[in-house]
């Protein structure tokens, strides 16, 4: 019986000593979180997609919490909406920024840039470029095989059976960027959706001197200079053989589309343009005396 009790007792003490010693190492080595994280967290849409920078929406809503402002701090699938919610939970200040979109700049379709061959491989744009430089003259062009289309958790972009192009779709895109990393041949890129979702850009990114380019697509662009010269905005630069245009800057004149020879300069979601008739001048009445 006294061994029993002594049995007891022992595991007693090594028990509450234990506890003690825990306790204080627990203190010790805390890491206090601030309760606001997990308000944000629940503020996000929990899309968990990193199109924010950072990893998954918790590391994002720590980073809110830690930041003195949420200056350069943005949510791309909330939107200014969610974002709003955040600074108020913060009691700190946003403030709105342009809605994006993702955009697929090659306009090599197979009309354009016809096949030279055909690839046999594993359906992977990654691998494929690797490989080789692709079906067509163009080793700057879409591969066609899907990448992006299979990272997007949004359902937003698919590749056109037809034209080989993937196209996005304005009203799933949520701008995370998956779809821009996705793509080896670096042809997608977040632009501002621009007024009425109306955008102006160079829908191409072969850098080959003009006339390699213009061989291998009808539509690529030759870096000719004329859209560059006739923006009245400072809008177009040219470098490494290729047009490039600020969304930042551009105004939606449109006077580059109309200069480019090649057509490689789109204009989206604008209403058609009026045609310009060349009406004869009515002649003038004779002057009675």
């Amino acid at each position: 019986m006294n061994l029993i009790l002594i049995s007891l007792l022992t595991l007693g003490i090594v028990g509450a000593a234990s506890a003690i010693i825990l306790y204080f190492v627990a203190k010790k080595f805390e890491v206090y979180e601030d309760p606001r994280i997990d308000e944000v967290e629940a503020a996000l849409p929990a899309a968990n997609c990193g199109g924010c920078g950072f990893p998954g929406c918790r590391g994002f809503a720590n980073a809110c919490v830690s930041a003195d402002t949420l200056e350069g701090l943005n949510c791309p699938v909330g939107g200014n909406d969610t974002m709003q919610k955040v600074a108020e939970i913060l009691g700190k200040t946003v403030v709105a920024t342009a809605p994006t979109v993702a955009v697929v700049r090659c306009g090599g379709t197979c009309d354009h840039r016809p096949r030279m061959n055909e690839y046999d491989g594993v359906k992977h744009c990654f691998i494929a470029h690797n490989l080789y430089s692709g079906e067509t003259g163009c080793s700057w062009g879409c591969l066609g095989l899907g990448d992006c289309e299979v990272s997007c958790e949004f359902d937003a972009i698919k590749v056109i059976p037809v034209t080989k192009i993937p196209e996005v779709d304005e009203e799933k895109c949520t701008s995370c960027g998956a779809c821009v990393k996705a793509c080896p041949k670096l042809l997608i890129e977040i632009r501002k959706k621009g007024p009425k979702s109306r955008r102006v850009y160079v829908n191409c990114r072969n850098q080959d001197k003009g006339h390699i380019a213009k061989k291998s697509c009808d539509v690529s662009c030759i870096a000719c200079t004329k859209c560059e010269q006739v923006c009245p905005h400072g809008a177009i630069t040219i470098s490494n053989n290729l047009a490039f245009i600020h969304d930042d800057k551009c105004k939606l004149c449109r006077k580059c589309v109309e200069v480019c020879p090649t057509n490689s300069i789109v204009e989206l979601n604008f209403p058609p343009r009026k045609v310009k008739t060349d009406e004869p001048a009515t002649p003038k009445a004779d002057l009675v005396s």
